[in-house]
């Protein structure tokens, strides 16, 4: 095609998005609500999924060892501890050393402990444990439980299992929201184009007949639903960019003091923006040229 032929149908289909404005603006809201509703729950969605990643590095179990075994058995178990499918990390710490952090966490109270050195020392010799997956943590820590020199093992089971619910539910949901609202964006690009087809359906039979190919009646159709898909998604990006912008300055003011957290946890901007900006655009183009497609058909049999 020619570039003067395509700057023509451009502009055709540009003014034909004006002669239909109401409708157009009516695509225009739907897919706006459906990308905002999209967005959003696609940013919790990769929250969760930042969160879970977190707990799988900073989550860990202590296992406290039996006091009456031997520095080679607590080696064994060390070892079998960490020949465990799963287990990242298992780092060791002897009875005089958890004394010495309890008494080093003390401050000027340190001498309170003095006189539980050597063999009055009440403290537990234990391993530190990072698992890879927090999704088999409980699995792990069930098989740590069965090894004989361990005395009990503190796990946080039900935190992990809370976390990988909600995680299932949110990506449930967030697909099914995608899916939906999907259908319906489409059928209602569709219906927009079907009408202003229709209402050109005599023009578009006189340039059937004096030999103009579909591709060429397509185009200005083509750019119509394109256009409010593309304008949609750039809108869209807009209010979630700028609405979980807001959400992060609020997170950060009610955490005072645990920024740290808070950074590691929810992703930033400019981590996100590009991936809900041109999803958001190539979300609209696609859709778009699905309405097109699905409402041109009829017609173009003439």
């Amino acid at each position: 095609m020619r570039w003067s032929s395509f700057k023509y149908l451009f502009r055709q289909g540009l003014h034909s998005m004006l002669a239909n404005r109401m409708m157009t603006l009516a695509s225009l809201g739907v897919l706006l609500v459906c990308m905002l509703l999209t967005g959003f729950t696609g940013l919790l969605s990769a929250n969760v999924n930042s969160l879970m990643e977190w707990l799988g590095g900073e989550n860990e179990m202590v296992v406290m060892l039996d006091r009456s075994a031997t520095d080679t058995e607590y080696e064994v178990t060390g070892a079998q501890i960490r020949s465990i499918d799963g287990v990242a990390e298992a780092i060791y710490t002897s009875k005089q050393e958890a004394l010495d952090q309890l008494s080093g966490d003390m401050g000027e109270y340190a001498y309170l402990f003095n006189e539980l050195a050597g063999e009055e020392n009440p403290l537990y010799a234990q391993y530190t444990v990072r698992v890879s997956d927090p999704a088999r943590m409980e699995e792990i820590a069930n098989e740590i439980r069965s090894l004989d020199c361990v005395e009990m093992v503190n796990s946080p089971d039900g935190l992990v299992k809370t976390f990988l619910n909600v995680q299932k539910w949110v990506q449930i949901i967030s697909w099914g929201l995608v899916t939906v609202l999907g259908v319906v964006s489409a059928v209602v690009i569709s219906n927009t184009i079907r009408l202003t087809v229709f209402a050109r359906r005599k023009e578009i039979n006189i340039m059937k007949f004096v030999g103009a190919t579909n591709s060429f009646i397509r185009m200005p159709f083509f750019v119509e639903g394109m256009t409010v898909g593309v304008v949609a998604g750039l809108l869209a990006s807009g209010l979630v960019l700028g609405g979980y912008h807001l959400v992060l300055q609020k997170a950060a003011a009610y955490f005072a003091g645990w920024e740290e957290v808070v950074t590691a946890v929810l992703l930033p901007v400019q981590a996100v923006w590009p991936w809900v900006t041109g999803g958001f655009v190539v979300f609209g183009l696609v859709l778009g040229g699905i309405g097109t497609i699905t409402s041109m058909r009829r017609y173009l049999d003439v």
